[in-house]
C-alpha cells in the first residue's frame, strides 16, 4: 500500500490531500497541531500524530515515530500568513517569529527527518509554497513577511533537493493556486478539491529531472 505523510492536515489543502489520498486507498499519516482537530481525519481512516512545527520536541518526536517508514509522498502544508500588510510595514518581533518559525524553521527541522524516509520509498517530497515567494514573478509588496518566508522556504527546498535528489527522491516546491480556504478567502479563484487534484497529478507525473524545481498546482513551471 502506498503511504503519504501530510504535515498540517487539520484543514484546508492539507485536509483535502489526506481525504483524496485515502479515497484512493493510500495509507495516510496526517499531523495536526491540536488533537481536537484529528476527529475528521480519523473518520477518514488516517493515522494522526500531534505536531506543532514550532515545537522542537514534537518535531524530534515525529522523526522517532516514523523511524524506518517508506514514504511514497510527503507534503509539508503547515504554515501561517501573518500580518496582511499592503506595503513595507515593519512586522513586530512576535509577528516575524511566528511566521518564520512556522513557515521556515519548521521545515528546516522536519526535512532532515522526513527526507530519508522519502528516499526509502524513492518517493516525492513537496513543500506547499506560494507564487508570492517568487522573486521573478513578483509584482506587489503586499504581505511582504509572508513573501519573505515563502522565498526562504523555496531556498530550503532547493537544498533538500540537492541532498536527497541524488538518493532517488524527487523534491519540489508547489504553488497551490489561489484557493478558497481560510487563508485564501471566499473570493479566491480555485476550489480546494481542484487545487489538490492538480497537486496530486503533478506529483505523480514528476521525473528525476524535475528535482529541485518550482511548480504550479497544474504542473506548469514557475520561476524562483
Amino acid at each position: 500500500m502506498a503511504v503519504a505523510l501530510i504535515v498540517g492536515a487539520s484543514r484546508g489543502i492539507g485536509f483535502e490531500l489526506a481525504r483524496q489520498y485515502r479515497a484512493d486507498g493510500w495509507r495516510v499519516i496526517a499531523t495536526v497541531r491540536q488533537l481536537q482537530h484529528a476527529d475528521a481525519l480519523l473518520e477518514l481512516g488516517c493515522e494522526t500524530i500531534q505536531l506543532d512545527v514550532a515545537n522542537v520536541e514534537q518535531c524530534a518526536a515525529l522523526g522517532w515515530r516514523l523511524d524506518d517508514e517508506r514514504l511514497d509522498v510527503a507534503i509539508l502544508c503547515a504554515g501561517v500568513y501573518g500580518p496582511r500588510t499592503s506595503g513595507l510595514e515593519t512586522p513586530t518581533q512576535a509577528e516575524f517569529d511566528t511566521v518564520m518559525h512556522a513557515n521556515v524553521l519548521g521545515a528546516m527541522r522536519l526535512l532532515p527527518l522526513i527526507g530519508p524516509l522519502v528516499v526509502n520509498g524513492k518517493g516525492r517530497l513537496a513543500v506547499i509554497s506560494s507564487l508570492m515567494g517568487s522573486m521573478g514573478q513578483r509584482g506587489s509588496p503586499s504581505g511582504w513577511l509572508y513573501r519573505a518566508s515563502k522565498a526562504a522556504l523555496n531556498s530550503v527546498l532547493v537544498d533538500s533537493a540537492l541532498t536527497f535528489g541524488p538518493q532517488k527522491a524527487i523534491c519540489v516546491s508547489l504553488h497551490p493556486g489561489w484557493v478558497r480556504t481560510d487563508m485564501g478567502g471566499d473570493g479566491a479563484d480555485l476550489a480546494v478539491e481542484d487545487s489538490v487534484a492538480g497537486i496530486r497529478t503533478t506529483l505523480a507525473g514528476l521525473r528525476a529531472a524535475d528535482n529541485g524545481k518550482f511548480f504550479n498546482y497544474d504542473g506548469s513551471a514557475l520561476s524562483w
